[in-house]
């Protein structure tokens, strides 16, 4: 096993996740749902604590990890959540409760985010977290930005997909739409952003103030 394996087995097997956490993530394993890894929970957590977030826009609500780890993070935020699997979101749903989040503070919708989101409210989220349709994540980036509040954060899940985009020889669009969108992001002036190897990659875009 590799140093850098060993240390992605590390940073995962050092974090602690609820038992909320821990049965959305056994839902997932059944439902086939990639969630994220323990240390990528951990450090959107961090984030969204060091953020002080308020209002959380998730694109991929899965079983509810994510989510649960976002909320533990901000535990006073109004989570928005996007999926296009019923069944997921129920699940979602019921986990939420569980873990003794007001459904107040949790609106579920179901649709498909390239519907959804233009027709959201721009910058009016501290946190876009974006984890779904892979083929459709620099789409999503660009919804996400126009979203976020000034000094808010973009948050991009898998961002190293499956350790293909870091190989020039992987050139499957999925792949290659990920460094196209990492190239663009570490050219622009307007965010400033970073690249985290835990997991499964967290690129993490901040929209840096006019």
């Amino acid at each position: 096993m590799s140093d850098i394996v060993l240390n992605w087995k590390f940073s995962d097997d050092s974090v602690v996740e609820s038992e909320a956490v821990a049965k959305a993530r056994q839902q997932s394993l059944e439902l086939g749902i990639d969630a994220i890894a323990p240390s990528v929970g951990a450090q959107t957590a961090v984030i969204a604590a060091a953020t002080g977030a308020r209002s959380i826009l998730e694109v991929g609500t899965g079983a509810g990890v994510s989510g649960l780890w976002l909320l533990r993070g901000a535990p006073g935020a109004m989570l928005t959540s996007i999926d296009t699997e019923v069944d997921h979101l129920q699940h979602a749903k019921a986990n939420f409760l569980e873990a003794q989040i007001p459904a107040n503070r949790v609106r579920l919708i179901t649709g498909k985010a390239a519907d959804v989101l233009p027709r959201m409210n721009e910058n009016s989220y501290d946190i876009v977290f974006i984890d779904a349709d892979p083929q459709s994540v620099i789409e999503y980036v660009e919804h996400g930005l126009r979203l976020a509040r000034p000094g808010g954060t973009v948050l991009v899940a898998h961002a190293l997909w499956r350790g293909r985009v870091a190989d020039p020889a992987k050139r499957d669009d999925v792949a290659t739409g990920f460094r196209t969108l990492l190239a663009e992001i570490a050219s622009s002036n307007a965010v400033i952003s970073a690249l985290s190897p835990v997991g499964d990659g967290l690129l993490q875009i901040t929209k840096l103030r006019a």
